[in-house]
């Protein structure tokens, strides 16, 4: 900067410059006197500029100093954006839609539980007759949510993260059939304990008790014994059964509804006509004298066994009064719970339901799934299982998002290689600018023998070439070849990346020809890069050649022509005292 200054100042320098070179600078903005040349400006020097005048073109040169810097580093890719570090910011906590009755306030039970140690988990609850829903392929599902808490109606919108199915999803009673929420859940694709799949077959008892066939013919009379039931599609097929009393199940129905002991053909027959005005499917059973029931549930890897007797003298053990304790976990109780828990592709909470007849034997009756109703002493125990079964879903859930594709979660793309024919038609020369000279053949040996590098640009999707790292790149800083091989694409796509270094030349327009310099210019400037005899000349050399290169359009030449003017006033009024 100290040596610009010296220069500028020198008189000897303003000598050197060519007739008119700074004749602008010496008269008004608006004036329109004749030229002055050199010699009368040294004849008839100027007052000295107030110290106003200097400050202010001191600090015009200091801000353009600075632009200058700043256009070389960020040229060079030195400038650091994140001046400050951003402040961490929070994960956004992960929403868990819990369906089930306000009597159970399932958000106590996840407070201060994380997914993966990381999100914190936001409980919604609600019931099935509250909850309304929109599914989309790529956006999910938004649940709509109204609900009663305190006397106030709750309203709220959000894409459950996670459900909890706590509720049966369809009943034969009027207004609880809700399959159609489960349908839009599995649309949306939300992950649910238990499975939406085995939610789905679960309503319908008779469909349930078809998977338990087949785990009793699997393991037989002895190690799954199995209750003895006939299916009846409908009234008309309801004309006998082998023997009587027997119990009757209308349809689906749960907690003892739908559910009538027949003592004879005649109650059969009248039976059947309420068959018939249901319009449903029904089934049949033989009726057991049970000494007891027995329970025997399964939450994650946690069992129990329960034994309930009816003290009320009903033969419904789930009606009326019953004294209920937990009994030993056997073997045989494991092995019906473990059976039971892989029809559907898996259940993560069910229970199994059994009769002890007085005789001493044991009959399957009924498999539940996740909405079981909680029993005996350990029901908080049971419920902190099931939060830390949910927990550990979603945890598994997170970790593995993306390592299986969905619709929802595609593959992560991946910066693919160029294959060999393809580098090998990106390191061939690129063909001249219409209407310019060819290049000799000559050129092309060379640039096929550069090493086959290959590295991405800047906007990481063409390869730059081989042309880059060839020798050809120690030509003259002046040759727009040099700037086309060193960006490995267009000038117009390297303008756009910003890929032109600082102090390099524009590449040349269409139509005209690029300039190659002489050999002995290119050993010159090879040997001298920065020469340091004559620095006033090869200054006025270096504003002569690029004016000269860059005649074009008169419109161009004008803008370029008024840049370069103001420039020459902005530096003249720094050094003009």
């Amino acid at each position: 900067m100290n040596f610009l200054r010296r220069r500028l100042s020198d008189s000897s320098f303003v000598a050197n410059l060519p007739n008119g070179y700074m004749m602008d600078l010496q008269r008004p903005d608006n004036s329109t006197s004749s030229p002055v040349s050199p010699a009368m400006e040294r004849k008839h020097p100027q007052p000295p500029q107030p110290s106003q005048s200097s400050s202010t073109g001191t600090s015009i040169f200091s801000s353009i100093s600075s632009a200058m810097k700043q256009t070389t580093q960020a040229a060079a890719g030195l400038i650091d954006h994140s001046t400050s570090p951003t402040p961490p910011v929070a994960p956004k906590p992960k929403i868990l839609l819990v369906i089930d009755d306000a009597h159970t306030e399932w958000a106590k039970y996840f407070q201060g539980k994380k997914v993966n140690g990381e999100f914190d988990i936001r409980v919604e609850q609600a019931e099935f007759s509250e909850l309304n829903l929109a599914a989309y392929v790529t956006g999910g599902c938004m649940v709509d949510m109204q609900v009663m808490r305190n006397g106030t109606k709750v309203v709220r919108s959000f894409k459950p993260d996670f459900v909890l199915i706590r509720q049966h999803a369809y009943s034969m009673a009027l207004g609880e059939d809700f399959r159609s929420l489960i349908i839009g859940l599995q649309y949306g694709g939300i992950h649910t304990v238990n499975s939406l799949y085995s939610i789905y077959n679960f309503c319908s008892k008779p469909w349930v008790f078809s998977q338990l066939i087949k785990i009793f013919n699997s393991l037989g009379p002895e190690k799954f014994p199995l209750v003895e039931q006939t299916f009846f599609p409908s009234h008309k097929q309801m004309v006998t059964t082998p023997n009587f009393p027997v119990v009757v199940k209308l349809g689906h129905a749960h907690a003892g509804m739908g559910k009538v002991k027949v003592e004879n053909q005649h109650d059969f027959r009248d039976m059947a006509s309420i068959v018939a005005m249901a319009r449903t499917y029904a089934t049949a059973e033989p009726f057991i004298d049970s000494k007891y029931d027995i329970r025997i549930q399964k939450i994650g890897n946690n069992y129990k066994a329960y034994m309930r007797t009816s003290i009320s003298g009903n033969w419904k053990a789930n009606t009326g009064s019953a004294m209920l304790e937990q009994i030993a976990m056997t073997e045989r109780y494991r092995l019906w719970a473990d059976a039971c828990a892989e029809m559907f592709g898996g259940l993560d909470i069910c229970a199994v339901k059994a009769v002890h007849s007085k005789d001493g034997k044991d009959y399957i009756i009924e498999v539940m799934d996740s909405s079981m109703p909680l029993i005996g002493e350990h029901v908080e125990e049971d419920r902190q299982l099931i939060a830390d079964l949910v927990v550990s879903k979603m945890t598994q859930l997170v970790t593995t998002a993306g390592s299986t594709p969905s619709p929802l979660r595609p593959w992560p793309q991946s910066v693919k290689t160029q294959p060999g024919p393809q580098l090998a038609q990106l390191s061939q020369p690129r063909p001249p600018p219409q209407g310019g000279p060819r290049q000799p053949q000559a050129s092309q040996p060379t640039r096929t023998n550069a090493p086959p590098q290959q590295r991405l640009s800047p906007q990481g999707q063409q390869p730059q070439s081989p042309m880059s790292t060839s020798p050809q790149q120690q030509r003259s800083p002046g040759s727009p070849q040099q700037v086309r091989s060193a960006t490995g694409s267009s000038p117009v796509q390297a303008s756009k990346a910003g890929m032109f270094p600082p102090q390099q030349p524009r590449p040349p327009a269409q139509g005209r020809a690029p300039s190659q310099p002489s050999p002995t210019e290119t050993s010159k400037q090879q040997a001298n890069p920065h020469p340091h005899l004559n620095k006033s000349q090869s200054l006025t050399n270096t504003f002569s050649l690029s004016e000269s290169s860059q005649r074009g359009n008169p419109n161009e030449d004008e803008a370029k022509a008024e840049t370069i003017r103001n420039l020459r006033k902005s530096f003249a009024s720094l050094f003009s005292d």
